[in-house]
Parts: structure tokens; C-alpha cells; sequence
């Protein structure tokens, strides 16, 4: 997967955001409905102040966007960002997918991936150690 620098900055600044529990909270109020920061800041046990600043974290990830009408900055979510970010976490976990089956096939592989005990060797096929006749004694045979 090949990432450009900004994208990959854009993501930084959106999953930093997301990570607080009220940023979330935030974001999905905002997207419900448009809210002013005094109204935001009513709904939580903290300043106005840190509700201000954990706006301002979502609206620099572009989550929020922010609309000064009259004295109050309105407050609305930005859906785009979202699917953006459900987007790029569709990007990573197709890329471990990816690996992990390569990983399964390699393990799976006797030929790339041996597994030899004394002259036997496990078949994850059929998930039983085998013995070649010319790796036995001759009191076995």
C-alpha cells in the first residue's frame, strides 16, 4: 500500500482525534445535529475552555467543521472525514489480511516450510508426522 505523505499525516490527525472518548462523543453529537460550542460545552463535566480545545483538535483532523453566527461558533460534524478514515482502516486491514494469508500458506507449504523431527515429518494436510523409509533404522524395518 502505498501512502503519500499528506494522506498520511490526514490519517495521524484523524485517528489523534478519534482516540479521546469525548472527541468521539463530540463527533457524534455534531453529526446528529449542529450545536454551539456553549451547548457542547453544557453537555460535559469540564471548562468551556477544554471543550474549545477538543473542538479545535476536530476541526484541525477535519471532523468538525467550525461557523461563527453572530456570537456563537456552530458546530457540525463532517461525515466525509468519517468515511475517510473508515476508508483507510479498510486499506490496513487489507493489507494484514494479505499477510496473514501468505503467512498460512507458507506454514501450510512442507516443501517451503519443513517441519522435521529425527527423520519424520509433519504434514499439516493431515496433520500427522510421517517417516521416509530411508530415514528408518535397519531394526526397524
Amino acid at each position: 500500500m502505498v501512502v503519500r505523505q499528506e494522506s498520511a499525516e490526514r490519517a495521524d490527525r484523524i485517528f489523534h482525534a478519534l482516540a479521546d472518548a469525548t472527541r468521539r462523543e463530540i463527533v457524534a453529537l455534531t453529526l446528529a445535529g449542529e450545536y454551539s460550542v456553549s451547548d457542547l460545552a453544557r453537555r460535559f463535566p469540564m471548562s468551556f475552555a477544554a471543550v474549545q480545545k477538543h473542538v479545535a483538535v476536530l476541526e484541525q483532523a477535519g471532523l468538525v467543521t467550525k461557523e461563527r453566527q453572530g456570537r456563537e461558533q456552530r458546530v457540525r460534524g463532517n461525515a466525509d472525514s468519517l468515511r475517510e478514515a473508515h476508508r483507510l482502516l479498510d486499506q490496513l486491514a487489507d493489507v494484514w489480511r494479505g499477510r496473514i494469508d501468505r503467512i498460512g500458506a507458507i506454514l501450510a507449504d512442507p516443501v517451503t516450510h519443513p517441519v522435521e523431527d529425527a527423520g519424520a515429518h509433519f504434514d499439516p494436510r493431515d496433520g500427522k508426522e510421517h517417516c521416509h523409509d530411508r530415514d528408518r533404522r535397519p531394526e526397524e524395518s
